[in-house]
Parts: C-alpha cells; sequence; structure tokens
C-alpha cells in the first residue's frame, strides 16, 4: 500500500491529523503510480547500463529489473538510446543539483569554497561509482548520446556562475592569482579526483600497494587540494 501526500478533494483521500491541508491516499490495487515507474525503470537501466555499457545493455533485462513489461517502459522512453539520454541526464543533473544544494560557496571565503568544491568532487565520485562509469561508456560512445541532451548541457551553467564568483572574490582579496578560467578549474578537479578514483584498482597493480585503503584515500585527497590551491596562489609581486 502506498501512501501518498495530496491536495484534498479526490474521493479515495481520509484526514490525516489536525492538518486539513494533509491527506493520504491508499492507491488502490492495479492503480499505476507514472513516477514509481519512472524511477523504477531509471533504476534498472542504470544498473544494466553500467554493467553491460550501451551495446551489451538489454531492453528486456531493464524491464525485467524494473518489474514492467517492455511496452510499458516504450512508453515512457521510447527506444534504447532515448533512455540511455534519461539516464545520462539524470546522473548528470543529480550530480549538479546535488552541487547547488550543499555546496553554497558564495557564504564562504574564497579559499574555503575551492576546499569545499574539491571536497565534495571527491566524495560524490567515491560515492557514486555509476557516474564514472556511464563518463567512461559515453566517452568510448565519442560524447553522442549527452550532445542531444539540452538538460545536461545547461546544468553546467549554475556551477560555473558560482566559481566564477569565488575566483572574482579571491583575486580582489589578493589570495588568487588573475585570469584563471572557471570551465578549465574546474576540469582539473574533476580530473584529479576522477582518475584516481576510476583507475585505482590498475593503479594498485602497478604501484604494488593497495591504493584504495582510507590512508591512501585521504592522502590523495590532500595532494589534490596543495594542487589546486597551489596554481591558485597569486604570483609573487
Amino acid at each position: 500500500m502506498d501512501v501518498v501526500t495530496a491536495r484534498p478533494g479526490r474521493p479515495e483521500f481520509h484526514s490525516c491529523g489536525d492538518d486539513p491541508n494533509t491527506m493520504t491516499v491508499t492507491r488502490m490495487p492495479g492503480q499505476r503510480d507514472p513516477d514509481r515507474t519512472r524511477r523504477a525503470i531509471l533504476d534498472a537501466a542504470t544498473d544494466e547500463f553500467v554493467a553491460k555499457g550501451f551495446a551489451g545493455a538489454s531492453v528486456n533485462e531493464i524491464a525485467e529489473r524494473a518489474n514492467v513489461n517492455k511496452r510499458m517502459l516504450y512508453h515512457y522512453f521510447g527506444k534504447k538510446d532515448e533512455l540511455y539520454v534519461a539516464v545520462l541526464e539524470r546522473v548528470y543533473t543529480s550530480l549538479r543539483a546535488a552541487q547547488t544544494q550543499q555546496l553554497r560557496l558564495s557564504d564562504l571565503p574564497p579559499k574555503e569554497a575551492i576546499d569545499k568544491l574539491v571536497l565534495f568532487t571527491w566524495d560524490y565520485y567515491l560515492h557514486h561509482p555509476e557516474l564514472l562509469s556511464l563518463m567512461a561508456t559515453e566517452n568510448m560512445l565519442d560524447g553522442k548520446y549527452a550532445l542531444r541532451s539540452d538538460r545536461i548541457r545547461d546544468a553546467n551553467a549554475p556551477l560555473m556562475e558560482l566559481l566564477s564568483d569565488v575566483l572574482e572574490r579571491g583575486q580582489r582579496e589578493g589570495v588568487f592569482r588573475q585570469r584563471v578560467d572557471p570551465f578549465h578549474l574546474y576540469l582539473t578537479i574533476v580530473s584529479l579526483a576522477s582518475y584516481y578514483i576510476g583507475t585505482c584498482y590498475t593503479l594498485s597493480s602497478l604501484a604494488g600497494c593497495d591504493l584504495a585503503t582510507p590512508a591512501a584515500l585521504d592522502k590523495r585527497l590532500r595532494h589534490i587540494m596543495d594542487v589546486v590551491l597551489g596554481y591558485l596562489r597569486p604570483d609573487p609581486a
């Protein structure tokens, strides 16, 4: 049984507590829940594309994972490539939404803001390996599916505005060098974090030690922070 919040006035609602504006609805057997169905399909598709890539992913497997029939899947997302684009949109826009909600860079002094951005990026990649996997898959496809999405392109703008503001404040205060491109700075942060996390196992084999231990991860994070802030340090007069 699903309990959802809704406006009063529909016949299946029953009052909940003393607040007349808060109501519950009991979903009857067989009644569709479009949002839940879409989430289930996207969750299943994400797992399938991460595990098998675009070419190896099966619509039949995705439908089975999501506990829906193929007709329902096609109804919500169309063909396999359209579903893949929807998965890319969700992982990228989820990252940008988390950055907007959690970073609040404009509230911090410039150096602290950069440290927080580096730490956030590092932690996000550690806890969302599906993002790195899908990025690798999409790069093998020359990025052609991401190019279809205006949502992915548009999602980058708010972060660039925040980072530009941080850099300008740091330059005015004399703690950052001049003429720093916010986009390329962000690419550097992303690259330093994603390469290590995404290739940690092979790097461990090459190095002859486990680079995924908490101590090794912490050492790498501190190195990235030092590299980024070292680059931003103003030139001596």
